[in-house]
């Protein structure tokens, strides 16, 4: 059974990975993507790594058998073999629409803007990193907020002594996109 995984290293570059599951064991694996690996034999070293790998091995024990594998001068720009493992996992996976997923609901009490912003965080690198299922969580506020991008200048989307008179706290996301205004409301926030 072919199967095909991508993903892309947080910071760094998109790894992807073709391979085949045979007899509960990876198959011609093949890594590819858009980073920098030197020397050329790296990808080889790592492609066998694979191979041959259980299929219901776990991100931290593919990491390991890559790590033992490449060559000492090995220099690796855009990606890591955690990223490697997490893409295998990924396409093992075989989860192609939103039903596929086996998906973990949180919904806690209101919570501070710098929590929800720290949960965010911790959660999706969780998620990205195969260590836990595509995760829903609802926000509820415990406190007024503005949440500006990753990307966003804070001096160009919000004025810091109008939030400060009104009691609005000003916070920063780990995601892109624009900032958003929220009072004591739910919201929902995707992981996946």
């Amino acid at each position: 059974m072919a199967v095909h995984g991508e993903y892309k290293v947080p910071g760094g570059k998109l790894v992807v990975v073709d391979l085949d599951v045979e007899g509960g064991a990876l198959r011609n694996v093949r890594v590819a993507g858009d980073f920098f690996l030197e020397p050329d034999e790296a990808i080889l070293a790592i492609d066998a790594a694979l191979e041959g790998a259980p299929a219901n091995t776990d991100t931290a024990g593919l990491t390991a058998r890559i790590d033992a594998s490449l060559p000492a001068s090995t220099v690796m720009l855009g990606l890591t073999s955690e990223g490697v493992a997490v893409a295998v996992r990924r396409a093992l996976a075989q989860a192609t629409e939103w039903s596929d997923y086996d998906w973990q609901l949180i919904h806690e009490a209101p919570q501070s803007p710098a929590l929800h912003m720290a949960l965010d965080e911790v959660i999706t690198a969780e998620v990205a990193a195969g260590r836990r299922p595509p995760t829903l969580r609802v926000w509820e506020w415990a406190s007024p907020a503005v949440i500006i991008g990753s990307f966003q200048s804070l001096r160009n989307e919000v004025d810091p002594a109008g939030a400060e008179r009104h009691g609005v706290t000003v916070v920063r996301r780990i995601s892109g996109g624009g900032a958003m205004f929220v009072a004591t409301l739910r919201h929902y926030k995707l992981a996946a």
